[in-house]
């Protein structure tokens, strides 16, 4: 099938159409890849600036595992509370007191 002279002449006068059809479908999607980019920032801003609600813990929440671990152990955790602070009264520790401390200032960074 040859192209008669007719054809190209119909071709020729489409071109700049057909070249500004695919330019304008390039631009498209770099303005659509842009404005999705643009939208998404916009989110990103709204969600860190925004103050979000705690979460009820329900049942199974901490409140519920300590009062599980209260009645499972409460007794003997009591004992190691009190036995460690009768051997910090015991045995004091010593206090270290710098008169330089506070009084020099580095500024080197």
């Amino acid at each position: 099938m040859a192209i008669q002279p007719i054809d190209l002449q119909t071709l020729f006068t489409q071109m700049d159409k057909v070249g500004k059809a695919q330019a304008e479908q390039r631009e498209g999607l770099a303005i659509q890849q842009s404005l999705q980019s643009v939208q998404m920032q916009k989110k990103n801003d709204i969600r860190n600036e925004s103050v979000n609600e705690s979460r009820d813990p329900g049942e199974e929440g901490s409140e519920r595992i300590r009062d599980k671990n209260a009645e499972n152990g409460g007794g003997e955790g009591e004992r190691e509370r009190k036995k460690r602070e009768e051997d910090a009264e015991d045995h004091p520790l010593p206090v270290i007191r710098d008169t330089s401390v506070g009084k020099i200032i580095d500024l080197s960074g």
